[in-house]
């Protein structure tokens, strides 16, 4: 299944200082086909988390090495989960953006596809986040990678193969095209119904936004 992006026909954004900003424009990819699409698309569902029957889809688009994605992933992400993803309201999917000024996030996000393709995509997800001030700075941060992989449960053997292969870069690569074409700079971003939210805010707005996504789709619905 490839990433779904919500039609953006009008853009709100909130005012947003707690970013990480994009330093270089991304090139255009797509998912690859032939013996690795299997993977990828395990890899791709593994990453959506809620009821297929939400009404409401919120894309974060994301960077495992940027600290506004981790001060979201450790202040927010838990109480949006529990209110919206739980509940059955919301569909959350991430969206890989490694940024090259962070030098070991487009690892991060190839350790957590892979984990993905394991469906353990958010036990990694959050591992990455947790753990990111100890991996942030290694000149060679794999091997840490390795033993969240082990810890999550992972197959280790199909794990480094699809790693040390790069198997799901083309899935990657295919994030940044459609998060840059969809207007995205920086991160965190989220986009949310006709909204795109920008930066590590405070739960307050992420349910203002939320809540107006899901008051226009029930009023769409009748």
């Amino acid at each position: 299944m490839k990433p779904r992006f919500p039609l953006i026909a009008a853009v709100a954004a909130f005012v947003v200082v707690l970013a990480c900003s994009k330093s270089s424009s991304a090139s255009a990819a797509s998912v690859a086909t032939g013996p690795d699409s299997a993977l990828l698309k395990r890899a791709d569902h593994a990453r959506i988390e809620g009821s297929a029957s939400a009404p409401v889809w919120v894309i974060e688009v994301s960077d495992f090495q940027c600290p506004f994605c981790r001060q979201f992933h450790d202040e927010t992400y838990g109480e949006l989960k529990r209110a919206y993803v739980d509940s059955g309201k919301v569909r959350l999917a991430y969206v890989n953006f490694p940024l090259s000024m962070h030098r070991n996030a487009y690892a991060a996000s190839e350790a957590a596809m892979c984990a993905a393709a394991q469906d353990k995509f958010w036990p990694m997800h959050d591992a990455l986040f947790t753990t990111q001030k100890q991996w942030e700075g290694l000149p060679a941060p794999q091997q840490m990678f390795d033993s969240l992989a082990a810890a999550q449960g992972v197959d280790m053997a199909s794990y480094r193969k699809c790693v040390s292969g790069h198997l799901t870069k083309p899935l990657i690569d295919a994030d940044i095209d459609r998060a840059t074409k969809q207007g995205v700079e920086s991160t965190p971003t989220f986009l949310i119904g006709g909204m795109m939210v920008t930066g590590a805010q405070p739960i307050a707005n992420f349910r203002h936004a939320i809540d107006s996504a899901l008051a226009i789709a029930g009023a769409a619905k009748h």
